[in-house]
């Protein structure tokens, strides 16, 4: 194995931890509600499509791989869920938060009834209860049961759908995506719910049929007296056991919290001169948020993100070691310097004194709602930088007022084509801009945006020199760079001085092209990521390769003399699609 995929593996499971276990146990589980679901849902064709469906469901579930997998993630969620309850030490981040955990701790309760009814049945005496033998006795045998049925299907499926809004929701397409996820939430279970109630009906009046009952509820199928009260026990059993594990947490919760009070406090002293005091044990974040100081944090408290980075004061030694995921994190974010750590996850021994790198004002756990974009997204956008050439030259020869002039006339010439265009005069940096394509389209359609703006800065900067002839010695002249790549977008900045604007590998490469437009004698030149996602074709442009300083390897590029002529080549890929 090459150092290279070594170095690659090793950052990988650098960066697997409870949560990323949780996530994938999650996601199995979730899977297979789908699946039983949209089997639930056959029940509103007939109950001869819920035999056929869950003869499949069970095909694939009872596979002895799979069957593995899902008993797996079935122990080790449920366990991670009793761990978060005890783990967690403050639940003020988000009310949802303790929802999905109450809702999660809540399910193995309520499935006990099902699950040793049908498969501890079928695996200790054979049962063969189906779909017809559940639904008499959740209609028929004991009718108030129906209703925990339904209970177990909403509040199992809330919960999924809530870790998925979790894992999603930072996810550069979850906001396209979002209204037919939304759809799905609630057809998936509206449909099962609907398939059940249909079945249910049907064997409620099948069931007085002598014939039927002499079919569907013999020994082979229900059991005997005598199993279905060993059954009972096992029940009886697990729900005081489960109950009493939950109990006892509950309880180590309130041990552990005297044995902090009398393990003695410590002060936190904020860069602002706060000072707080607070028992050995809590992270940093959960001190903060305990003693209602603010600080930024978008994923509440996971590691998912940085924005709780603190640079700590003075001697670093005492401080505990990072954890695997804490140093991931910061590993990802480029923070050698050992002083800067992840609030969320450092838990101090000793007094601390430090100050937050972002401003809670800003970049705040409960922020997300208000203002998603503005918090720290990752998502792929396309940056285009343009600068005016000779500017240093014309404020030789001009007064300082008039230099002003005519370089804002430039940036307002160049900004009504980005606004124009779609997208979003971002940064202005002495004569040069920053502008963004794709905050509220697709990628492709944020290529073509960019690339028409580009040809209409240069016709704009045409009538520019017209007006400005008489004043001009030489025209204005101007170098574009277009590329495109996934970048984190957010609020940049100190206390009011805050903007937000886009950080990332993509940006800089667009810089680094707009400068090689003075050596490649050229208005603009766009990358071969820029060129593909347009769909523009091969042999449209000129290509180059070339060096791009911080890149280890070579870039293939494409260089446009005339810039007004890109429209015609975005028209022409727009005919052809259409």
């Amino acid at each position: 194995m090459a150092p290279s995929s070594q170095e690659q593996l090793k950052r990988f499971v650098r960066g697997i931890g409870v949560r990323q276990v949780r996530l994938v146990c999650g996601l199995v589980l979730f899977a297979y509600l789908v699946s039983h679901f949209l089997n639930h849902a056959l029940g509103n064709i007939s109950m001869d499509a819920l035999a056929i469906g869950v003869t499949y469901h069970t095909l694939f579930w009872q596979f002895l791989p799979v069957a593995i997998a899902f008993y797996t993630a079935a122990l080790v969620h449920t366990g991670l869920g009793i761990w978060a309850l005890y783990e967690r030490r403050q639940f003020r981040w988000r009310a949802i938060e303790p929802l999905q955990l109450v809702l999660g701790l809540s399910v193995p309760a309520l499935i006990i009834t099902h699950l040793t009814g049908v498969r501890l049945g079928q695996t200790l005496f054979g049962h063969e209860k189906l779909y017809p033998q559940v639904f008499f006795a959740f209609w028929v045998a004991w009718p108030a049961k129906k209703w925990l049925l339904f209970a177990v299907l909403l509040i199992s499926w809330i919960h999924g759908c809530i870790g998925l809004y979790f894992w999603l929701r930072m996810k550069a397409f979850f906001k396209r995506a979002a209204p037919f996820l939304l759809a799905a939430a609630v057809l998936v279970p509206t449909l099962a719910m609907l398939g059940l109630y249909q079945g249910g009906r049907s064997v409620v009046e099948d069931s007085d049929s002598a014939e039927w009952r002499a079919e569907n509820l013999s020994r082979a199928k229900v059991g005997t007296q005598a199993e279905q009260a060993v059954l009972n026990t096992i029940e009886n059993y697990f729900l005081i056991g489960y109950l009493g594990l939950l109990g006892l947490v509950l309880l180590a919760r309130g041990v552990r919290a005297l044995h902090e009070r009398r393990g003695g406090m410590i002060s936190l002293s904020y860069g602002n001169g706060r000072t707080v005091r607070v028992p050995k044990g809590l992270s940093v974040l959960e001190a903060s948020l305990r003693n209602n100081m603010p600080h930024a944090s978008v994923c509440g408290g996971r590691a998912r993100c940085s924005t709780c980075r603190i640079r700590v004061i003075g001697d670093c030694s005492k401080l505990p070691e990072p954890s695997q995921r804490e140093a991931f994190v910061l590993n990802r974010v480029g923070a050698a310097d050992p002083s800067i750590r992840l609030a969320c996850q450092l838990r101090p021994t000793s007094d601390l004194s430090f100050f937050q790198l972002f401003m809670p004002h800003a970049m705040t756990a409960n922020a997300h709602a208000a203002s998603p974009a503005r918090i720290g997204q990752e998502r792929y956008l396309v940056s285009m930088f343009v600068d005016m050439r000779g500017s240093t030259m014309l404020a030789e020869k001009r007064l300082p007022f008039d230099t002003v002039f005519i370089v804002n006339r430039f940036l307002g010439a160049v900004s009504q084509a980005v606004i124009e265009c779609g997208g979003q005069p971002n940064q202005f940096v002495g004569d040069g801009m920053l502008a963004l394509f794709g905050l509220g389209a697709s990628p492709q359609i944020a290529c073509r945006q960019a690339l028409k703006a580009a040809a209409m800065i240069a016709a704009n900067v045409d009538e520019l020199n017209q007006f400005l002839s008489h004043d001009l010695r030489e025209p204005i002249r101007f170098g574009i760079g277009i590329h495109g790549g996934e970048v984190i977008i957010g609020d940049i900045g100190y206390r009011d001085h805050m903007v937000f604007t886009a950080l990332g590998d993509a940006v800089n490469v667009a810089a680094r092209l707009q400068d090689m437009t003075k050596s490649l004698a050229c208005e603009a030149i766009l990358s071969e990521e820029v060129r593909i996602t347009a769909g523009l074709a091969a042999d449209d442009l000129p290509q180059q390769e070339v060096a791009i300083r911080g890149r280890g390897e070579p870039m293939i590029v494409r260089s446009v003399t005339d810039a007004k002529m890109l429209p015609k080549l975005v028209n022409d890929v727009e005919i052809v699609a259409a």
